[in-house]
């Protein structure tokens, strides 16, 4: 039987093999538009699609005025998730061989308004106030991870802790923070996934659109079972492994 994949995936498949392989190495331009239309016997509309796809995939990105090249694919280093990191919005250092590099941020709060899929999350009802804070990391001047997190001001207005990044208790984390105004955080659930970046994320993280990222949605739960606080966070998933370690009762 002949291949039955789309002329523009065969194309891709086969750049990426020549990848893979070192063929084509880090650092390399991807053949031309009339170089690919010629070896494959494509249009252009066929050889852009399967450009994109490279693209999407983190195999290639473009170079205004030079062409598209073979990127780095090689992970930065683990994002470590312990329990000593829980309190961050995903993890307080990053592991990157023989070193340990602590996390910059930048964050701004702002209140807001629960949409449907956060009021859910937060077990309160889609409208209700809550705050927003909108996180942006980096490493070694690199893009890291984004982060957004919403906390109920029904808990927390009018107290110290109403701004995660201001006040007495500014940046230490979620337990310490709810513990000031008397709430008790026993835990967080996490749920990984994937998606395609959007257009504002692959800025903000140096991707090309449609790349890949992990997404994990993160909710503390208090001792009495009310979620506290819920944070949607966002990293590179070409560049960074998520690292979990887990420890054992005796």
């Amino acid at each position: 039987m002949g291949d039955s994949r789309p002329v523009y995936q065969r194309i891709a498949d086969d750049l990426r093999r020549q990848i893979d392989e070192g063929v084509l190495a880090v650092g390399d331009r991807i053949p031309s538009r009339s170089e690919l239309k010629r070896t494959y016997a494509a249009s252009d509309q066929t050889v852009d699609r399967a450009v994109r796809v490279l693209k999407a995939a983190g195999y290639a990105e473009g170079q205004f005025g030079r062409g598209v090249f073979v990127t780095d694919r090689r992970p930065l280093g683990s994002l470590l998730r312990t329990s000593d990191t829980a309190d961050s919005p995903f993890a307080a250092r990053i592991s990157t061989g023989a070193a340990t590099t602590s996390l910059l941020w930048e964050a701004t709060s702002a209140t807001t308004t629960a949409p449907p899929r956060i009021a859910e999350r937060l077990g309160i009802a889609a409208g209700d106030r809550v705050m927003c804070t909108r996180y942006e990391y980096l490493a070694d001047r690199r893009p890291l991870q984004l982060a957004t997190s919403w906390e109920p001001l029904a808990l927390t207005e009018g107290t110290e802790v109403v701004f995660p990044e201001r006040g007495p208790y500014a940046r230490r984390g979620v337990r310490e923070r709810f513990a000031a105004i008397g709430v008790r955080v026993v835990g967080a659930t996490e749920l990984v996934g994937s998606r395609p970046a959007t257009t504002a994320e692959s800025e903000a993280l140096g991707c090309s659109p449609g790349q890949c990222v992990t997404v994990v949605e993160r909710t503390h739960h208090a001792a009495d079972g009310r979620a506290v606080e819920t944070s949607d966070i966002v990293v590179r998933a070409d560049r960074w492994r998520l690292e979990y370690r887990i420890a054992f009762a005796d």
